[in-house]
């Protein structure tokens, strides 16, 4: 044998093309893959810009940052809609009839949730006011007063409201700006309505006034600012009293509800009394139109008699018959105040009929007077 290795043989044609054969499936495969591939991520990237617009909402498309769409085109009611994925697009949906409601911040006690459930957020957290923690309204009549009220509004311009205020994550609009805004416009509506009232006409005398006043202040302020919303109630939902002034506020409130218990006492006899003079009077007068009609009605009575006797039917049917009756009529009318009644009738012979009568006399009396 010889000490030099052997040369390689190389590979028979065949094998060389059976390899290249099974690469380039392979090759073809692969490819196949990565088609698929890219459609499907093509056709989820599409779908993730299907969107959904509720009844109660507006949305707006923003493409890279600026709206698509002018003046209300670019408003997108209730049903699906799409749009490029972000970075592209961004969508913006906005509740435009959901009511939304703030709470004033200024004119109360401080207070906590506790206290709001348990109601000890009246009495504030010490004996005296505390301006540093204690909220307060100066009225008219240079009184100090706490006042609470709620305001309920919806989004009536979804433009304004977007352009205005910046939105939040998620594709929906935060409220916060929006609600700050209002919350802002309360405040200062309760502060400047405040100080043209009285402490008794936002206690007791005008509160439906007061709250009014307050309402229109809130929707002044509001469409000054072009806020894009509507202001649907203004409620005052709580007032109070300095607490060092409760009692000298207990003690007038004392004295005017016995005031309005006196004047209603009073008004409940005047009407009492007026009443009863009303019925007397329509008793009067019932009876003096009763004894008119009579009278009036007699009158007429005579009257229709007196007609009938100038024709004389009846007396010259019966002369004596009519005397008698007449007679029988005229001394009912003289005798009516006459205790005793004697009516002695003709005899049938037609003699009259003698009544003598005892009475006692006075005794004859002598020329001397005996």
């Amino acid at each position: 044998m010889s000490d030099h290795p052997h040369p390689e043989i190389p590979p028979a044609p065949e094998t060389q093309d059976a390899n290249s054969q099974a690469l380039a499936e392979a090759l073809r495969s692969s490819f196949i893959i990565v088609k698929f591939a890219m459609a499907a991520l093509v056709v989820v990237i599409l779908a993730s810009g299907i969107f959904t617009v509720g009844p109660q909402e507006k949305a707006i498309i923003l493409r890279f940052g600026k709206p698509v769409g002018d003046g209300q085109q670019m408003l997108l009611g209730m049903g699906l809609h799409w749009a490029f994925p972000r970075p592209i697009n961004e969508v913006i949906k906005i509740p435009i009839t959901e009511i939304q409601k703030v709470t004033s911040s200024v004119g109360w006690y401080a207070t906590t949730p506790e206290m709001e459930l348990t109601g000890a957020d009246q009495q504030g957290f010490g004996p005296s006011l505390n301006p540093a923690l204690d909220g307060y309204l100066i009225t008219a009549d240079r009184n100090i007063i706490h006042v609470r009220a709620t305001v309920s509004y919806h989004i009536d311009d979804p433009r304004t409201a977007i352009f205005n205020f910046a939105a939040g994550t998620n594709h929906n609009f935060d409220l916060a700006g929006i609600s700050n805004a209002v919350q802002n416009a309360a405040n200062n509506a309760l502060v400047a309505t405040a100080a043209r009232f009285k402490v008794d006409d936002i206690l007791t005398d005008r509160v439906s006034e007061f709250q009014d006043a307050v309402k229109y202040h809130v929707s002044e302020l509001v469409s000054r600012e072009h806020l894009g919303v509507t202001v649907d109630q203004c409620l005052i939902t709580k007032t109070a009293v300095p607490r060092p002034c409760k009692e000298v506020f207990a003690q007038v409130t004392t004295a005017r509800n016995t005031r309005e218990k006196r004047l209603s006492e009073a008004a409940g006899g005047a009407s009492r009394i007026t009443n009863a003079a009303a019925a007397t009077a329509y008793a009067m007068i019932d009876t003096a139109e009763t004894a008119r009609n009579n009278f009036v009605q007699s009158v007429r009575s005579e009257a229709d008699a007196f007609k009938q006797l100038q024709q004389l039917p009846q007396y010259k049917s019966n002369p004596r018959l009519y005397a008698e009756l007449e007679l029988a009529k005229t001394m009912a009318i003289v005798l009516t105040n006459v205790q005793d009644k004697i009516f002695l009738p003709q005899r049938a012979d037609g003699q009259p009929r003698e009544l003598r009568l005892q009475l006692s006399r006075e005794l004859p009396q002598g020329r001397n007077g005996n």
